[in-house]
């Protein structure tokens, strides 16, 4: 249940991280532009919009009236924002000038997986309006 202390301490976790890399986003921009597709055009105009979504999602994150809103979008936040962490590995980009192995990229993977369960079991566990 959404109201037990684990639960209201991971979500607040969940939610603060969104914040933070929301927050990076704005901060350093050129790190996150290599990875965005290059059909999608400018990628500082999406390392942007994303951040922004991001901030968005963490806040709704943290109060119980948006919380299933939030967790929702979290879920489809996720699945399309994978496209980038996809181009990534499948292009060998580097980030800082280091490319990953398939181990990593697994792990990222599974990562992104568990976030978009975690933004269903807060969706779920939260009040519906």
């Amino acid at each position: 249940m959404a109201s037990s202390l684990p639960n209201r301490f991971l979500i607040a976790a969940f939610g603060g991280a969104y914040i933070w890399i929301g927050v990076k986003h704005f901060t350093n921009t050129a790190w996150f532009e290599p990875i965005v597709p290059t059909v999608l055009g400018d990628p500082s105009s999406w390392v942007l919009l994303t951040g922004f979504i991001e901030v968005f999602i963490g806040a709704g994150l943290l109060f119980p009236l948006t919380r299933a809103y939030a967790a929702l979008t979290s879920v489809l936040f996720l699945l399309a924002v994978y496209w980038a962490n996809l181009n990534m590995w499948v292009n060998d980009i580097p980030l800082d000038g280091t490319t990953y192995g398939n181990g990593w990229h697994v792990l990222r993977l599974l990562a992104q997986l568990g976030m978009i369960l975690l933004s269903v079991h807060i969706y779920r566990s939260s009040p519906q309006l």
